[in-house]
């Protein structure tokens, strides 16, 4: 029973973590991240391949968390989709550290390890390991030099920038 019962929190809380050597943001302002972020780029996976004009809309929820909805384009299926999830503070509410579920008890780490502090108009956001990494802005573009210098930054950390995928958002 025991090896069961540890088996079932590796499983539900396994993909919480942050990669070695990357912290995520202090001094945190929940208000200031909900609304809507476009994503600029991302490393490609299943739950998003294929897709175009993707955004993020954050909102409080009554329990305490956010409620999220991710919505992307597929133009191989002519048919926006949506995924609707929560997200809940794993430490201290004011670090960039959280933990999303699309899918029941299943959690993965949401870590936003850099932050336009002062308007809140850019993010970089990486999971569990290195394998996930998104580029977010409030607007549709970003300023080259600010996603050059967004790109640098994860490079530095060990993402491999070279996979990144430019999300068509016109």
């Amino acid at each position: 029973m025991k090896k069961l019962s540890l088996l079932l929190t590796v499983l539900l809380t396994g993909c919480v973590g942050i990669p070695e050597g990357v912290k995520p943001v202090d001094n945190f302002d929940v208000q200031r991240y909900l609304g809507k972020w476009y994503e600029i780029a991302r490393l490609d996976h299943s739950f998003e391949r294929g897709l175009t004009h993707v955004s993020a809309e954050y909102a409080l929820r009554e329990d305490g968390g956010l409620k999220v909805i991710n919505r992307g384009y597929s133009a191989k299926d002519n048919k926006s989709k949506e995924a609707i999830g929560k997200a809940y503070f794993v430490e201290d509410p004011t670090k960039g550290y959280l933990k999303v579920s699309f899918f029941g008890p299943f959690y993965g780490s949401y870590v936003i390890i850099d932050l336009d502090k002062d308007q809140y108009q850019y993010s970089l956001v990486c999971g569990p390991d290195r394998s996930y990494l998104w580029i977010l802005s409030r607007t549709p573009t970003m300023q080259p030099e600010v996603k050059s210098s967004l790109i640098s930054k994860a490079a530095v950390l060990g993402f491999d920038t070279s996979r990144l995928i430019n999300v068509i958002q016109e």
